[in-house]
Protein backbone atom coordinates (compact mmCIF):
# COMPACT_ATOMS: atom_id res chain seq x y z
CA UNK A 1 0.00 0.00 0.00
CA UNK A 2 1.16 3.34 -0.86
CA UNK A 3 1.96 4.75 2.37
CA UNK A 4 1.55 8.73 1.18
CA UNK A 5 -2.22 7.92 0.89
CA UNK A 6 -1.73 7.27 4.97
CA UNK A 7 -1.04 10.84 5.60
CA UNK A 8 -3.42 13.52 6.82
CA UNK A 9 -4.17 16.23 5.19
CA UNK A 10 -3.41 18.20 8.13
CA UNK A 11 -0.03 16.89 7.62
CA UNK A 12 0.54 17.69 3.99
CA UNK A 13 -0.91 20.99 4.77
CA UNK A 14 2.17 21.28 7.37
CA UNK A 15 4.87 19.67 4.85
CA UNK A 16 3.63 22.59 2.62
CA UNK A 17 4.11 25.43 4.61
CA UNK A 18 7.27 24.04 5.62
CA UNK A 19 8.47 23.38 2.05
CA UNK A 20 6.88 27.66 1.61
CA UNK A 21 8.93 28.69 4.37
CA UNK A 22 12.45 27.46 2.76
CA UNK A 23 11.58 28.79 -0.37
CA UNK A 24 10.66 32.00 1.05
CA UNK A 25 13.64 32.07 2.87
CA UNK A 26 16.19 31.70 -0.13
CA UNK A 27 14.52 34.04 -2.37
CA UNK A 28 14.79 36.77 0.31
CA UNK A 29 18.63 36.09 1.09
CA UNK A 30 19.09 36.23 -2.56
CA UNK A 31 17.20 39.36 -3.18
CA UNK A 32 19.23 40.83 -0.31
CA UNK A 33 22.61 39.58 -2.16
CA UNK A 34 21.29 41.20 -5.39
CA UNK A 35 20.32 44.73 -3.82
CA UNK A 36 23.33 44.67 -2.40
CA UNK A 37 25.33 44.05 -5.69
CA UNK A 38 23.49 46.47 -7.06
CA UNK A 39 23.31 49.27 -4.65
CA UNK A 40 27.16 48.89 -4.61
CA UNK A 41 27.19 49.36 -8.61
CA UNK A 42 24.82 52.40 -8.34
CA UNK A 43 26.87 54.21 -5.74
CA UNK A 44 30.42 53.21 -7.32
CA UNK A 45 29.01 54.36 -10.72
CA UNK A 46 27.61 57.45 -9.09
CA UNK A 47 30.76 58.60 -7.45
CA UNK A 48 29.00 58.21 -3.92
CA UNK A 49 31.70 56.18 -3.00
CA UNK A 50 35.24 55.73 -4.67
CA UNK A 51 35.50 52.89 -7.16
CA UNK A 52 39.15 52.83 -6.80
CA UNK A 53 38.82 52.26 -2.94
CA UNK A 54 35.66 50.14 -2.98
CA UNK A 55 36.06 48.62 -6.23
CA UNK A 56 32.22 47.34 -7.98
CA UNK A 57 30.69 44.46 -8.96
CA UNK A 58 31.59 45.34 -12.38
CA UNK A 59 34.87 45.59 -12.16
CA UNK A 60 35.64 42.54 -9.57
CA UNK A 61 34.01 40.54 -12.47
CA UNK A 62 36.12 41.92 -15.09
CA UNK A 63 39.46 40.87 -12.66
CA UNK A 64 37.61 37.49 -12.48
CA UNK A 65 37.35 37.01 -16.19
CA UNK A 66 41.26 38.73 -16.69
CA UNK A 67 42.16 35.87 -13.93
CA UNK A 68 40.79 33.12 -16.11
CA UNK A 69 42.41 34.02 -18.86
CA UNK A 70 45.65 34.18 -17.50
CA UNK A 71 45.18 31.18 -16.12
CA UNK A 72 45.61 32.09 -12.84
CA UNK A 73 42.68 31.95 -11.33
CA UNK A 74 41.81 28.47 -10.67
CA UNK A 75 45.53 28.05 -9.69
CA UNK A 76 45.46 30.62 -6.79
CA UNK A 77 42.01 29.08 -5.56
CA UNK A 78 42.97 25.90 -5.78
CA UNK A 79 46.06 26.43 -3.52
CA UNK A 80 44.36 27.98 -0.69
CA UNK A 81 41.39 25.40 -1.19
CA UNK A 82 43.92 22.32 -0.57
CA UNK A 83 45.85 24.17 2.22
CA UNK A 84 42.02 25.27 4.42
CA UNK A 85 40.81 22.00 3.45
CA UNK A 86 43.99 19.60 4.62
CA UNK A 87 44.35 22.22 8.01
CA UNK A 88 40.67 21.62 8.29
CA UNK A 89 40.53 17.89 8.00
CA UNK A 90 44.01 17.91 10.30
CA UNK A 91 42.59 20.04 13.20
CA UNK A 92 39.61 17.75 13.24
CA UNK A 93 40.90 14.22 13.27
CA UNK A 94 44.28 14.77 15.50
CA UNK A 95 41.87 17.76 17.85
CA UNK A 96 39.87 14.49 18.65
CA UNK A 97 42.39 11.99 18.92
CA UNK A 98 43.88 14.15 21.41
CA UNK A 99 40.67 14.66 23.12
CA UNK A 100 39.42 10.73 23.15
CA UNK A 101 43.34 10.56 24.85
CA UNK A 102 42.05 12.79 27.65
CA UNK A 103 38.96 11.26 27.94
CA UNK A 104 40.51 8.28 28.29
CA UNK A 105 43.22 8.91 30.79
CA UNK A 106 41.49 11.53 33.62
CA UNK A 107 45.06 11.72 34.95
CA UNK A 108 46.31 12.93 31.91
CA UNK A 109 43.48 15.67 31.39
CA UNK A 110 44.43 16.85 34.88
CA UNK A 111 47.70 17.37 33.75
CA UNK A 112 47.25 18.80 30.65
CA UNK A 113 43.95 21.33 31.30
CA UNK A 114 46.76 24.40 32.41
CA UNK A 115 48.53 24.10 29.06
CA UNK A 116 45.23 24.15 26.99
CA UNK A 117 44.02 27.11 28.71
CA UNK A 118 47.00 28.67 27.97
CA UNK A 119 46.81 27.96 24.17
CA UNK A 120 43.67 28.59 23.84
CA UNK A 121 44.34 32.20 25.01
CA UNK A 122 47.01 32.65 23.24
CA UNK A 123 46.91 34.23 19.95
CA UNK A 124 48.07 31.71 17.20
CA UNK A 125 48.73 34.28 14.78
CA UNK A 126 52.02 35.40 16.77
CA UNK A 127 53.39 31.95 16.32
CA UNK A 128 53.66 32.31 12.39
CA UNK A 129 56.91 33.99 12.13
CA UNK A 130 57.87 31.03 14.22
CA UNK A 131 56.56 28.40 12.27
CA UNK A 132 57.98 29.57 8.99
CA UNK A 133 61.37 29.82 11.01
CA UNK A 134 61.15 26.19 11.87
CA UNK A 135 59.44 24.85 9.25
CA UNK A 136 60.63 26.92 6.25
CA UNK A 137 58.66 28.87 4.03
CA UNK A 138 55.60 27.17 1.93
CA UNK A 139 52.73 25.28 2.01
CA UNK A 140 53.56 23.07 5.50
CA UNK A 141 53.82 26.22 7.33
CA UNK A 142 50.45 27.49 6.09
CA UNK A 143 48.89 24.11 7.05
CA UNK A 144 50.85 23.96 10.46
CA UNK A 145 49.40 27.48 10.84
CA UNK A 146 45.79 26.50 10.13
CA UNK A 147 46.69 23.29 12.53
CA UNK A 148 47.53 25.55 15.52
CA UNK A 149 44.48 28.05 15.02
CA UNK A 150 41.94 25.15 14.82
CA UNK A 151 43.49 22.05 17.00
CA UNK A 152 43.03 23.42 20.55
CA UNK A 153 39.07 24.61 20.16
CA UNK A 154 38.59 21.22 18.83
CA UNK A 155 40.28 19.40 22.01
CA UNK A 156 38.54 21.42 23.92
CA UNK A 157 34.81 21.61 22.56
CA UNK A 158 34.96 17.61 21.93
CA UNK A 159 36.14 16.45 25.10
CA UNK A 160 33.71 19.19 26.83
CA UNK A 161 30.98 16.93 24.49
CA UNK A 162 32.55 13.76 26.09
CA UNK A 163 32.71 15.07 29.56
CA UNK A 164 29.34 15.89 29.67
CA UNK A 165 27.69 12.61 27.97
CA UNK A 166 24.96 11.21 30.11
CA UNK A 167 26.90 8.77 33.21
CA UNK A 168 23.80 6.71 33.01
CA UNK A 169 24.20 5.50 29.55
CA UNK A 170 27.62 5.08 30.57
CA UNK A 171 27.13 2.86 33.98
CA UNK A 172 24.53 0.58 32.16
CA UNK A 173 26.95 -0.33 29.21
CA UNK A 174 29.28 -1.03 32.20
CA UNK A 175 26.93 -2.95 34.35
CA UNK A 176 26.65 -5.46 31.02
CA UNK A 177 30.80 -5.83 31.68
CA UNK A 178 31.47 -3.39 28.85
CA UNK A 179 34.89 -2.33 27.85
CA UNK A 180 36.23 1.41 27.83
CA UNK A 181 36.65 1.32 24.23
CA UNK A 182 33.13 -0.14 23.72
CA UNK A 183 32.12 3.11 25.88
CA UNK A 184 34.09 5.12 23.90
CA UNK A 185 32.38 3.36 20.25
CA UNK A 186 28.91 2.64 21.07
CA UNK A 187 28.06 5.85 24.33
CA UNK A 188 30.82 8.79 23.78
CA UNK A 189 31.24 9.34 20.24
CA UNK A 190 27.30 8.53 18.85
CA UNK A 191 26.28 10.93 21.52
CA UNK A 192 28.94 13.51 20.68
CA UNK A 193 28.47 13.67 16.80
CA UNK A 194 26.24 16.98 17.63
CA UNK A 195 29.39 18.67 19.37
CA UNK A 196 31.49 17.22 17.27
CA UNK A 197 29.52 18.46 14.04
CA UNK A 198 29.99 21.95 15.80
CA UNK A 199 33.31 22.12 15.64
CA UNK A 200 33.46 21.10 12.56
CA UNK A 201 31.61 24.35 11.57
CA UNK A 202 34.13 26.82 13.85
CA UNK A 203 36.76 24.93 12.07
CA UNK A 204 35.36 26.14 9.42
CA UNK A 205 36.11 29.78 9.88
CA UNK A 206 39.38 29.07 12.37
CA UNK A 207 41.02 27.13 9.08
CA UNK A 208 40.37 29.89 6.76
CA UNK A 209 41.90 32.32 8.39
CA UNK A 210 44.89 30.11 9.71
CA UNK A 211 45.19 29.76 5.44
CA UNK A 212 45.20 33.40 4.96
CA UNK A 213 47.26 34.59 7.83
CA UNK A 214 49.75 31.96 6.25
CA UNK A 215 49.62 32.96 2.92
CA UNK A 216 49.76 36.87 4.22
CA UNK A 217 53.39 35.92 5.55
CA UNK A 218 54.65 33.22 3.12
CA UNK A 219 52.79 32.81 0.25
CA UNK A 220 53.84 33.09 -3.12
CA UNK A 221 50.31 31.53 -4.24
CA UNK A 222 46.95 31.71 -3.36
CA UNK A 223 44.37 34.05 -2.56
CA UNK A 224 45.94 35.34 0.60
CA UNK A 225 48.99 36.20 -1.12
CA UNK A 226 46.71 37.97 -4.17
CA UNK A 227 45.74 39.92 -1.37
CA UNK A 228 48.97 41.11 0.36
CA UNK A 229 49.76 42.23 -3.53
CA UNK A 230 46.74 43.80 -4.91
CA UNK A 231 46.71 45.82 -1.48
CA UNK A 232 50.39 46.98 -2.18
CA UNK A 233 50.41 47.82 -5.69
CA UNK A 234 46.96 49.46 -5.24
CA UNK A 235 44.60 47.33 -7.26
CA UNK A 236 41.67 47.37 -5.19
CA UNK A 237 39.64 45.37 -7.56
CA UNK A 238 42.21 42.43 -7.09
CA UNK A 239 41.64 42.91 -3.33
CA UNK A 240 37.45 42.49 -3.72
CA UNK A 241 37.91 39.96 -6.03
CA UNK A 242 39.61 37.57 -3.69
CA UNK A 243 37.75 38.48 -0.61
CA UNK A 244 34.78 37.54 -2.56
CA UNK A 245 36.06 34.36 -3.78
CA UNK A 246 36.96 33.98 -0.46
CA UNK A 247 33.73 34.15 1.00
CA UNK A 248 32.03 31.52 -1.30
CA UNK A 249 34.39 29.50 -0.74
CA UNK A 250 34.44 29.20 2.60
CA UNK A 251 30.29 29.11 2.46
CA UNK A 252 30.76 26.22 0.04
CA UNK A 253 32.84 24.80 2.86
CA UNK A 254 30.13 24.93 5.70
CA UNK A 255 27.31 23.91 3.24
CA UNK A 256 29.67 20.63 2.99
CA UNK A 257 29.30 20.77 7.04
CA UNK A 258 25.63 21.25 6.94
CA UNK A 259 24.95 18.24 4.85
CA UNK A 260 27.28 16.05 7.10
CA UNK A 261 25.59 16.84 9.64
CA UNK A 262 22.40 16.10 8.21
CA UNK A 263 23.55 12.71 7.20
CA UNK A 264 25.11 11.56 10.64
CA UNK A 265 23.00 13.60 13.20
CA UNK A 266 19.30 13.11 11.48
CA UNK A 267 19.94 10.30 10.38
CA UNK A 268 21.34 8.79 14.03
CA UNK A 269 18.51 10.52 15.74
Amino acid sequence: MDQSLDISQEHKDYLHKVRMEKISVRLIQLLIFGIALLLWELCANAKIVDPFITSQPSRVFATMVNLYQDGMLFHHIGITCLEAFVGFVLGTLVGTLIAIMLWWSEFLCKVLEPYLVVLNSLPKIALGPIFIVWIGAGPAAIIVMTLAISLIVTVLEVLNGFLTTDQEKIKLVQTFGGTKFQVLTKVLLPASYPTIINALKINVGLSWVGVIVGEFLVSKAGLGYLIVYGGQVFKLDLVMTSVIILGVAATVMYQGVVYLEKVLVKNKF
